[in-house]
């Protein structure tokens, strides 16, 4: 965990003596500031078990992997450039099973912007995840502190949701871990630590894969 420059990671921000919703909005704000970070976790989303292993990158995109309703994917964005390998069965899903055969083992490629994959980019975007998994909750007030790896933090918990937001309480106040009750967890760290974006070689662009050109 990186603290900002001259910041020392052990010193208080202050944000634990604030309200929860200045708490977070102070998480929100320190998020979207951020160069990178990794997620990992898995959480349950509109009914549909969905796990994550995603390094980040703001403003460009980003690469992992990700389970979504038991398909395994691994993604890459770069820009508006979406990269998609896939399981077996998840091409079998998205083109047929005499398909999925042949492209067993081969990246695709689209337009985050469109296409019949491009809701996938939403795991690829650090802006985008962020709202989802911080913004979106009802009524906060606070909730236990803990330490996570190594960095104390204090839990603001949504009792209609059901979940429960760390914030860092030294260094930035970014936010650390997300528990939802029931439904699984997302952690957050790495912050702004360098993340390398690597374009698959050879893609099948997924327009040509529709077409048949």
């Amino acid at each position: 965990m990186l603290a900002g420059c001259g910041e020392s990671p052990s010193a208080s921000n202050g944000v634990a003596s604030r309200t929860p919703t200045q708490i977070a909005v102070a998480a929100t704000d320190a998020a979207a500031g951020a160069a990178t970070v990794h997620v990992a976790g898995s959480i349950v989303s509109e009914g549909r078990p969905i796990s994550l292993n995603m390094e980040l990158v703001a403003g460009k995109g980003g690469q992992g992997r990700m389970t979504l309703a038991g398909l395994r994917i691994r993604l890459v964005r770069i820009y508006r450039a979406l990269y998609i390998n896939g399981s077996t069965a998840f091409y079998s899903l998205f083109a047929g099973p005499d398909a999925a055969r042949a492209l067993r083992g081969r990246w695709l490629k689209e337009s985050a912007g469109g296409g019949a994959l491009a809701a996938l980019a939403t795991a690829t975007d650090l802006s985008q995840l962020i709202d989802l998994a911080v913004a979106d909750h009802g009524t906060l007030t606070r909730g236990r502190s803990k330490t996570i790896d190594g960095q104390r933090a204090v839990g603001l918990s949504d009792p209609a949701g059901g979940g429960t937001l760390y914030v860092a309480t030294t260094g930035t106040p970014y936010p650390l871990e997300i528990v939802k009750r029931g439904a699984g967890r997302l952690v957050f760290d790495h912050w702004n630590q360098p993340v390398s974006l690597m374009a698959p070689a050879n893609p099948i662009n997924i327009n040509q894969l529709q077409t048949g050109h």
